[in-house]
């Protein structure tokens, strides 16, 4: 293979690891090396621009968007991935082993998003931790803004398109189907779906 062909199938590769990134943990030794070091140096550029803090082993894509001002920290635990076109704004608290895929929405408002450990969330999700009031003395955009705060636990798994609004707390080992809106809490190992969710059965 050329030098000019091998850097062209290294900028397609890294074009596939930014939308299907969990291919970063199984790359073979020769192609691991430069995405090392490709990650290294973008994962050190977004920490010396934004007040985040990121764990061992990371894959974070460039395309992704991340905002975290100071007071809205962003904390990024070991082994975590990070796919293109996300928009993560702090606070959020993000667990090990945790995987956001592409397109993801992730605001944390005021009070913040908490992700804990082996969190799998699919492509389109949506989790806001803020809300608008709706009085009709004022127009919605003049309305106070609230954030209670959204919790997710270890091991849960949201399917693609899944939103969860403010105020929510899913605990562990439970499943959210595709396209569900959540708007009440989840108890542990329920698998819900549906707009608004509703349960459907156990995992056990």
């Amino acid at each position: 293979m050329t030098e000019d062909r091998l850097l062209k199938y290294r900028e397609q590769h890294k074009h596939r690891l930014n939308y299907m990134p969990w291919l970063y943990y199984s790359l073979k030794p020769k192609h691991r090396v430069w995405a090392e070091q490709w990650q290294q140096e973008y994962q050190q550029y977004l920490m010396e621009m934004e007040t985040v803090e990121i764990g061992k082993n990371c894959f974070i894509s460039p395309f992704a968007h991340i905002f975290a001002e100071p007071g809205r920290t962003i904390k990024i635990g070991d082994n975590t991935f990070i796919a293109a076109d996300c928009t993560l704004h702090g606070p959020l608290d993000i667990g090990n082993e945790v995987a956001i895929n592409h397109h993801c929405i992730l605001d944390g408002g005021r009070s913040g998003i908490k992700l804990h450990d082996q969190v799998r969330i699919a492509a389109y999700c949506h989790l806001y931790a803020f809300d608008h009031g709706m009085d009709l003395n004022l127009p919605i955009y003049q309305q106070a803004v609230t954030s209670k705060g959204i919790e997710i636990g270890q091991d849960v798994w949201l399917g693609a398109h899944v939103g969860i609004k403010d105020g929510v707390s899913i605990a562990a080992h439970a499943v959210v189907g595709m396209h569900s809106m959540v708007t009440k809490n989840v108890a542990e190992k329920e698998i819900v779906a549906g707009n608004p969710a509703r349960f459907i059965r156990y995992r056990d």
